[in-house]
């Protein structure tokens, strides 16, 4: 898949790059359909993609514009309807002033996880490697809800403790980043972490990191983790 040139050329640079990652996520297999959704920070508002297109065909140009001011907070400011998925969005852009962009997925290994017990009240995510530790810390599993429903948006916003990553109970990931390239490496980062929690979960001699290899990890990449 390919941006046209011309729709380039009218687009912000930050929505051309959720454009960009948008076809990344789609050529790698993470989001079939016209599932899953991406947004991005640009000044003081959210441009996120509208209902029903896939996101592998972002027009970059043609985006759902959302406020961030904190005197119209959610309100659509232009563009085409956005996603159902807007209050997720924004209950991570309210959690991290840093945030400036966040992809939620549907993609095949996640969702399996998030369909299974988490591995513990703090992290659905299994310490099988060093790689998902020291790029995304813990991931909480948010309870169901059903898609759009804001009481899960509120659910993640009132999280209390700290994040980049999480998984929606039978329904798919949620992360956020500082870049657009940071959410879409997170993404992928999260997708790999979880195809291997599933495949190896049934295995009653599987090793894991231990506390004090976990402990080296979080301090040097200062990764959110709970003890």
């Amino acid at each position: 898949m390919t941006i046209d040139d011309a729709t380039l050329a009218t687009a912000p640079d930050p929505a051309r790059e959720l454009a960009a990652a948008g076809i990344e996520l789609t050529d790698a297999g993470l989001s079939p359909g016209s599932s899953g959704n991406a947004s991005v920070r640009i000044g003081t508002e959210m441009w996120i993609s509208p209902s029903g297109v896939r996101l592998g065909q972002l027009d970059p140009a043609a985006m759902s514009r959302i406020s961030l001011d904190e005197s119209s907070w959610g309100e659509h400011l232009g563009g085409p309807t956005p996603s159902k998925e807007v209050p997720l969005h924004l209950a991570m852009y309210q959690r991290e002033a840093s945030t400036t962009c966040v992809v939620h997925l549907h993609s095949p290994a996640c969702v399996a996880l998030a369909c299974l017990p988490p591995w513990t009240a703090t992290n659905a995510l299994a310490p099988l490697t060093p790689y998902p530790v020291m790029r995304l810390g813990q991931v909480p599993l948010i309870a169901y809800a059903p898609p759009g429903d804001p009481r899960q948006a509120q659910d993640v916003a009132e999280w209390d403790r700290p994040f980049r990553a999480a998984l929606l109970g039978n329904h798919g990931s949620l992360v956020a980043g500082e870049e657009v390239r940071t959410a879409v490496e997170r993404t992928l980062e999260l997708e790999d972490a979880a195809r291997l929690d599933v495949t190896t979960r049934h295995l009653p001699d599987r090793v894991l990191l231990d506390t004090d290899q976990i402990a080296e990890l979080v301090h040097r990449y200062r990764s959110p983790w709970t003890f």
